[in-house]
């Protein structure tokens, strides 16, 4: 079987934090940028590699009720609704750049019991991302 992470999707509540932060803090490229306002998409990714993260309103679904989205909204908030996992080859570097950029950071860099180094931020909508050492 030939398959691939294609895309990758968390929320965002103002579309211009979150590119700023995606583009301008992480290097992000962006791939597309559709609709506007409160409806508006970003698709970037990391140069040289195909898989895309989509930002997207929170819990667009039209299912979706307004106690639910609520709900997910305070999730995010508490950074307890979505996670992304990053990876750098400079560990410490990194958290340096992003720790000086204003990025909230969550945990240092840490040697965790299960094998790994790695820290903790969040972006601009509150989604937690850990970034391991390669």
């Amino acid at each position: 079987m030939d398959i691939a992470i294609h895309n990758a999707f968390l929320p965002h509540t103002d579309p211009e934090a979150s590119l700023a932060f995606y583009r301008d803090t992480l290097g992000f490229e962006v791939r597309n940028d559709v609709g506007g306002g409160t409806m508006r998409w970003l698709t970037l990714g990391v140069p040289g590699q195909d898989v895309s993260l989509v930002l997207t309103p929170p819990a667009v679904d039209p299912g979706i009720t307004d106690d639910e989205r609520r709900a997910v909204t305070e999730m995010m908030a508490k950074g307890t609704f979505a996670i992304l996992t990053l990876a750098s080859r400079d560990l410490d570097g990194t958290f340096d750049e992003l720790a000086a950029a204003g990025v909230e950071v969550v945990q240092e860099p840490t040697d965790q019991p299960y094998g790994i180094r790695d820290f903790a931020v969040r972006d601009p909508a509150g989604n937690l991302l850990r970034v391991n050492q390669l």
